[in-house]
């Protein structure tokens, strides 16, 4: 039997988890069951060696992580459990499908699936942040002091973005563990719901950025009407970096993708479409998911993905093959052999 892994920051009440921050807690989740409760709670050390055996029980060949890889998933506001799960399983399947071979796990955080509540989610998104740093960086952390090299990516959607930005910031807060040489992967945000004017280094969560990622890509989708909407909020001042992109001038560890091209080639869903769908189209999507699973690989440069047009020193993502013969790069045996020689 296939099972999902969360971490979620929910409070348990009654054996269901509901829309307040609590105790975090590990789940381990079949994947036929829609919506996890208090029977799926497993402990945090058998979570961490079901998750790093399973990433590194399937090592890829085309990765330049020298083990496994895992990919951690922060959802936005207005999300229900069965919807973070649906999200995660389809990232999950359509990831597999483009030939990565990583584990996709979810950090879960309260969220009212009223439109209403943005502004108390993005609240809740900064206190659960500090459990992001208490849970999922500290087991890096603690991992890579043990010696673990499996690959650490994040990926944000929408407020997860902005949960992700604020778990940087207090990082350097959390004691000596912190004060090791520990680093994550690959970060990548889609429809980002954070200030494009944030990305400079007088931030200090670029600033832990730089230190500690090897890269961020900020996918943004210049017709997203939910990242409209966020902006119409706060009378046009503060753009934000899943609609617009990224301002000129960030670090060179930031990286822009345009996905508005290729959005508008997409068919609406049979019911027509909703703003949810410009803003979320990026779960369902094969092409998005190729160019995400050839970013957390890592094999080629930011300016060569193939699914990438570079155009007047701008990426837009676009629907191609990945090269026929990467089987062929040598790419693992680098890994191997950087890991043995670091």
């Amino acid at each position: 039997m296939a099972f999902d892994y969360l971490m979620t920051a929910r409070r348990l009440s009654g054996g269901k988890f509901g829309d307040e921050p609590g105790q975090v807690k590990f789940i381990k989740v079949p994947r036929n069951v829609v919506e996890y409760d208090e029977s799926h709670i497993i402990s945090r050390a058998a979570w961490v060696n079901e998750v790093v055996g399973l990433a590194d029980g399937d090592e890829n060949p085309l990765s330049i992580s020298p083990k496994g890889d895992i990919l951690v998933y922060v959802h936005g506001f207005n999300n229900t459990i069965e919807n973070i799960l649906t999200r995660q399983r389809s990232l999950t399947a359509n990831l597999r499908a483009e030939a990565w071979r990583g584990v996709v796990a979810s950090f879960d955080w309260p969220s009212n699936n009223q439109l209403l509540g943005y502004l108390e989610d993005r609240e809740d998104g900064a206190k659960v942040a500090q459990s992001l740093v208490e849970t999922c960086l500290t087991i890096v952390v603690t991992q890579q002091d043990r010696g673990c090299v499996t690959n650490i990516h994040l990926i944000g959607h929408s407020a997860g973005a902005y949960v992700i930005t604020k778990a940087l910031e207090y990082s350097p807060n959390k004691g000596s563990n912190f004060k090791s040489d520990w680093r994550l992967g690959q970060v990548a945000f889609i429809s980002g719901d954070v200030s494009r004017n944030s990305f400079f280094d007088g931030d200090q969560w670029v600033q832990i950025m730089n230190k500690r990622v090897m890269r961020l890509t900020n996918y943004f989708n210049p017709y997203d009407a939910a990242l409209a909407v966020s902006n119409a909020k706060r009378l046009g001042i503060a753009p934000r970096a899943g609609r617009r992109g990224l301002p000129d001038g960030v670090a060179e560890k930031f990286v822009d993708v345009n996905c508005g091209p290729h959005f508008l080639t997409l068919k609406p869903p049979q019911s027509g479409g909703s703003v949810s769908w410009s803003h979320s189209w990026y779960f369902e999507d094969r092409v998005f998911a190729r160019d995400l699973a050839m970013t957390l690989e890592g094999a080629i440069d930011r300016d060569y993905i193939p699914t990438r047009d570079l155009k007047d020193d701008k990426l837009l993502l676009k629907d191609a093959p990945r090269p026929a013969n990467m089987a062929a790069w040598g790419i693992d045996d680098a890994a191997k052999m950087s890991a043995r020689t670091s």
